[in-house]
């Protein structure tokens, strides 16, 4: 009997600006990153929108999906995801479905209602604490502008109506497994950095999933950090490097940290609680990699992973990429024959 094909791998990539870089370094880099996930048979790349945050350059998410598809072919693009409540749906709606005709048939909606940032630049967005409250109704109304059935008499989306765009809920709570469960969307969990509710959130989509157009079934896109090298000692070297920059980036994002400095903060609670949010991380050679992802994938009862190649410069986060599509056998093209 042949074996199954692989579990699908996909990329959540955040355009990190490495120390010394620029954003357009790290928007360059998403571009070649982008490009040997194409070549090497992951399933799609996602970019995050964050915002005020000096080490991710992706928060005009639509933008630099456009800049990605225009470099490559076939590999599916998308956002991963799109805060809602940030934006009105009929922009959302526009600018996708722009991409959409663009690039037919390569292009993933994922949608979250977290701001993306912290209060003050919640307030810059224009953006009111009640607005997450509308996130559901919001959904619907950007789901009914995709498929060319709008709910608001005279308005629609051009472009936009009628590409249908596959959608997705993103969460790393509760509501989120019971929107996605609810509409009938697939489900992606942020276990990369939210690892707490995985297992729950998991367990209540599956169980209260409903059918819909867009989907018989249910699924499960889990993230998952990932750092793959040729031993195992670089492999936590990088590791290490990775967690001092990221106290520098949310504990003391004003200061100049040295690698002393950095471990003292680690090993305080904050510096324990930060290391914690990266619980679901896959750091070693090759084998040990896929060992950790084949386990990870059991326990969070996944369909596809989505990894976060986390590696500190561009040439390791492309080292982790080879390396892991070799040990998990990708086909060596990108797949688009995910929900």
């Amino acid at each position: 009997m042949a074996n199954p094909p692989p579990l699908p791998l996909s990329i959540l990539d955040l355009a990190i600006v490495e120390s010394g870089r620029t954003p357009r370094d790290a928007l360059t880099g998403s571009v070649a990153l982008a490009q040997r996930a194409e070549a090497r048979g992951y399933a799609r790349v996602w970019y995050a929108e964050h915002h005020n945050m000096s080490a991710i350059a992706s928060s005009a998410t639509s933008v630099l999906i456009a800049h990605v598809a225009a470099h490559t072919q076939t590999i599916r693009l998308g956002s991963g995801g799109v805060m809602l409540p940030n934006h009105s749906p009929l922009v959302i709606a526009e600018q996708f479905g722009t991409l959409a005709s663009l690039h037919p048939g390569r292009i993933d909606l994922g949608l979250g209602r977290a701001p993306g940032s912290d209060q003050n630049t919640m307030r810059a967005l224009r953006r009111r604490p009640l607005d997450a409250e509308h996130f559901p109704q919001d959904v619907l109304e950007l789901q009914a502008y995709l498929k060319g059935s709008t709910l608001i008499e005279g308005v629609n989306a051009i472009p936009g109506r009628g590409t249908d765009i596959p959608l997705y809920i993103l969460g790393s709570s509760l509501f989120g497994a019971q929107l996605a469960a609810a509409l009938g969307l697939p489900f992606g969990f942020a276990s990369h950095f939210a690892p707490h509710a995985l297992e729950e959130a998991v367990a209540i989509y599956r169980r209260d999933f409903r059918a819909s157009e867009q989907l018989a079934e249910p699924y499960v896109i889990a993230g998952v950090n990932v750092i793959a090298a040729d031993t195992d000692a670089a492999a936590h070297d990088q590791l290490t490097t990775v967690r001092r920059a990221r106290v520098a980036r949310f504990l003391a994002p004003d200061r100049r940290l040295t690698d002393d400095q950095a471990d003292a903060v680690l090993r305080s609670p904050q510096g324990r609680q930060l290391a914690e949010m990266m619980r679901y991380s896959a750091v070693g050679t090759a084998e040990v990699v896929k060992e950790y992802l084949e386990n990870f994938a059991a326990h969070a009862v996944a369909d596809e992973l989505i990894i976060a190649h986390s590696g500190p410069t561009l040439g390791d986060r492309l080292r982790s990429v080879d390396l892991l599509a070799d040990a998990w056998g990708l086909p060596g093209v990108a797949a688009t024959s995910v929900p």
